[in-house]
């Protein structure tokens, strides 16, 4: 028989990264499991390859090999209970911080607790034998591809990284006989810099800086981050979250998510990652990307992660600032900055909506001030509208729920008393944390919107995948009619015996007359909720308009659901109907 590499497809990427990352010396005891990984490697010449019948004497030759030659070491084993007697020597790793990487060679997960020979259960390790440990599946899709290639690089980078220490790779096998595979898949391999001074450089023409979430700039930051975009043509690219209102900003979200116009400064060669996580949803297509973050964290938000640098922001551009270029130019932010505004003057006159609000005010809330979002709707919504140059932005995007946003806001605003704090909620977000603006300690720089459309619209908007199913998601899935049911007392009189003016509003007259006594920058003496009445229609019909500002609408739900679901999604939710 004639041995080259495996099929199977984890194990081909598994080795191919590891001759990336020039790891070389492999320890390895006999089994079955391992088989396909184990052959692989024996017929690449590339590898040192040793024999231990032992598992425990051969974790212990790997601490002794690893400490010897300063380079990391794998020992690879099969099922059952030999992965068990690594412990020890990997317990001797953790606390000599030695880059050794076990191999453990496993069935798929499925099958733990079934009575099946030789699968046991790796979930749980003691907290003193590993740095990190990860789980890769057998690739059957695009999407189990770039996970086993993101968390293979997370792994090898993890065993060097802070010092070094002991990784751990679960690799799920098929058993698969075919070696029949002559080349290994060129996957690409991830960079990390535990500093600036290696880093390399910056060979682009055109650079751009995705900003996530990010506290409030210093000016210092800002300065750094313009004079680095003229020195690489950059633009930086924000949300309401990024905090960031520096010369070369832009707020791409409105331009990002048009339908039937796709502009090309959506494929962006290269882009630096900074932040946390956006809840923006902004649709780009980076091809190379450099994540830039003080604790050095392995985030690949776009997939195409290909440098990690461990660094904070300021030494980081001062030291691509020391290396940059003579010529100084800004045409790429001007080309983003055309395409933005091109969209934005297309965009229709939308229906009244938590959009249509964001439209009319988004630019009435006073200059330094800071807003709050509920996630989701209303985030993404108003990050499709300018704010005023140095207005603020937060939501809880950290964790992601609808839990306490209004908390969030309310504890923010303690920090200033003359700072006005603006909230915007839906009414399940508000409702969840009805508690919140009963505290004692609110002050009068209080704002608050609450859009009350009686459910949770989102499930019901155009473009998301749930809204296919039309009315019978209202039942469970946006968990209509609670709180009231759009009651017109319930709020009122609750947020006036709490101490704050109430005005509500069901129709755009309604909130023209209330909007400027709302956004007022003068100081009151009391807080002030706006409860808005929107439908599902009207939220819904908004953002298809915004969607496809740049052309034409979907005809009808069901083309709709087949370009959010596919022919085969369709069926799904007519036999879900009963209508098929």
């Amino acid at each position: 028989m004639d041995i080259n590499y495996t099929s199977e497809r984890n194990t081909q990427i598994l080795i191919s990264l590891l001759k990336k990352h020039n790891i070389r010396n492999i320890i390895i005891s006999p089994g079955s499991t391992n088989i396909c990984f184990t052959a692989s490697v024996q017929h690449d010449s590339y590898f040192n390859l040793y024999s231990s019948v032992d598992e425990r004497s051969a974790a212990y030759m790997a601490c002794g090999l690893a400490a010897e030659t300063k380079e990391p070491v794998v020992i690879n084993c099969t099922g059952a209970t030999a992965s068990r007697n690594y412990m020890p020597g990997l317990t001797e790793a953790f606390y000599r911080n030695l880059p050794v990487l076990a191999i453990t060679s496993t069935q798929p997960r499925e099958r733990v607790g079934q009575n099946i020979p030789q699968v046991l259960d790796r979930s749980s390790k003691p907290n003193d034998i590993l740095k990190s440990s990860f789980y890769i599946e057998t690739i059957f899709n695009e999407e189990k591809e770039w996970a086993a290639i993101n968390l293979i690089n997370h792994a090898l980078i993890d065993l060097r990284k802070n010092g070094g220490g002991p990784v751990h790779i679960d690799l799920e096998t098929t058993y698969s006989p075919d070696f029949s595979v002559k080349e290994l898949p060129d996957v690409p391999m991830v960079e990390f810099y535990s500093n600036t001074e290696n880093i390399p450089d910056i060979k682009q023409d055109k650079v751009a800086v995705f900003v996530g979430a990010h506290l409030k700039w210093e000016q210092k930051q800002i300065e750094l981050l313009e004079k680095f975009c003229e020195l690489y043509n950059g633009v930086v690219l924000c949300d309401h979250t990024s905090n960031y209102w520096g010369k070369y900003r832009v707020l791409p979200n409105l331009m990002s998510i048009q339908r039937t116009n796709r502009s090309a400064c959506l494929k962006i060669d290269f882009l630096i990652h900074i932040g946390e996580m956006s809840g923006a949803y902004m649709q780009i297509e980076p091809n190379i990307v450099w994540r830039v973050s003080p604790d050095g964290r392995h985030k690949d938000t776009f997939k195409h992660l290909r440098v990690l640098v461990q660094s904070d922001e300021e030494a980081f551009f001062e030291e691509m600032i020391r290396r940059g270029k003579s010529v100084q130019l800004t045409t790429y932010y001007q080309e983003w900055k055309k395409e933005c505004e091109v969209i934005e003057k297309q965009l229709p006159e939308l229906p009244f909506s938590n959009a249509w609000i964001a439209s009319q005010s988004s630019l009435m809330i006073p200059k330094g001030s800071a807003v709050h979002f509920g996630i989701l709707n209303s985030l993404r919504t108003w990050n499709y509208f300018q704010l005023n140059e140095g207005v603020l932005g937060f939501c809880n995007t950290g964790g992601f729920g609808i839990d306490g946003c209004v908390s969030s806001m309310i504890g923010a605003s303690l920090a200033d008393k003359n700072k006005l704090y603006f909230g915007i909620v839906g009414d399940l977000a508000f409702f969840y944390d009805l508690n919140a603006i009963g505290n004692r300690d609110i002050g009068a720089n209080i704002r608050l919107i609450v859009v009350n459309n009686g459910k949770g619209n989102e499930f019901r908007n155009y473009g998301n995948w749930c809204a296919p199913i039309g009315e019978y998601a209202d039942e469970f899935i946006c968990a209509a009619r609670h709180f009231g049911n759009k009651s017109s007392n319930l709020l009122k009189h609750y947020a006036e015996d709490l101490g704050f003016d109430y005005f509500c509003a069901s129709n755009k007259d309604e909130f023209k007359e209330v909007k400027d006594k709302f956004f007022s920058a003068d100081k009151k003496d009391k807080p002030i909720l706006l409860e808005v009445f929107t439908t599902t229609e009207d939220e819904s019909r908004a953002l298809e308009l915004i969607i496809n500002a740049c052309g034409g609408v979907a005809s009808s739900a069901k083309d709709m659901a087949k370009s959010v679901l596919g022919e085969s999604g369709v069926h799904v939710l007519k036999r879900i109907l009963g209508r098929d």
